[in-house]
């Protein structure tokens, strides 16, 4: 086995293990399981919430603040895709029955996240002009 041949042979199953701890993540988050949803974070990771302007700084405030959030929440998840260091999470977010249409980015360092970024969109009706051209989606 040559040099490259090594590289991208342990490059994916880095990538192999870094999806198995998305898919527990957003299990527990799912479950409102808090202590097992943090445990992808370093102890100095970055939250960004751009929508609000907030930055969250270090994995008990990550998690300090989700779990005050008083909604009833539960995550519904419609592909991740990613490798190495980045990987995007689209998801849609229940509170309290509630859709928001959200895309987390994480960025990883070893196999931690140093700093995710979320995005939230609240759904809004298809205008007429475009179903011509469109199909519906099952949400």
């Amino acid at each position: 086995m040559n040099d490259q041949q090594s590289i991208e042979q342990n490059s994916g199953a880095r990538d192999q293990e870094i999806r198995a701890a998305l898919d527990q993540h957003w299990a527990a988050s799912d479950a409102n399981d808090f202590e097992t949803e943090h445990v992808i974070y370093r102890e100095d990771a970055v939250l960004e919430y751009p929508q609000s302007g907030e930055l969250t700084r270090g994995r008990s405030n990550i998690q300090g603040q989700r779990e005050s959030q008083p909604n009833k929440k539960r995550f519904t998840i419609r592909r991740i895709i990613g490798s190495g260091d980045l990987w995007v999470t689209e998801f849609i977010l229940l509170y309290d029955a509630k859709p928001s249409y959200t895309v987390s980015i994480m960025e990883f360092t070893g196999d931690k996240v140093a700093r995710e970024t979320q995005y939230f969109a609240d759904p809004f009706p298809a205008p007429a002009f475009r179903a011509q051209w469109v199909e519906r989606m099952d949400t």
